[in-house]
C-alpha cells in the first residue's frame, strides 16, 4: 500500500471538496483502498464562506 496527499475544493461543502478529490484522482490512480480527511478549512470573502477546502490522505494498492 502507498499513500499520497491532495487537496480539493468546492463552492458548496466539505463532503462534496471530498468526492471531488477521489473522484479526480482515481481517473489517474487504479486501486485506491480509502481516503482519510486530514484537515478542513475554509477561505472567506466579504466575511462569508467562499469555499471549502480539505486535505486527504488517499491510500492505494502499489503492483
Amino acid at each position: 500500500m502507498k499513500v499520497i496527499e491532495i487537496l480539493s475544493n468546492s463552492n458548496e461543502s466539505w463532503e462534496d471538496a471530498t468526492v471531488k478529490g477521489v473522484s479526480k484522482t482515481s481517473k489517474s490512480l487504479k486501486g485506491i483502498k480509502s481516503a482519510f480527511v486530514q484537515s478542513q478549512s475554509v477561505t472567506l470573502k466579504d466575511g462569508e464562506v467562499d469555499e471549502h477546502r480539505v486535505n486527504l490522505k488517499v491510500t492505494f494498492e502499489v503492483k
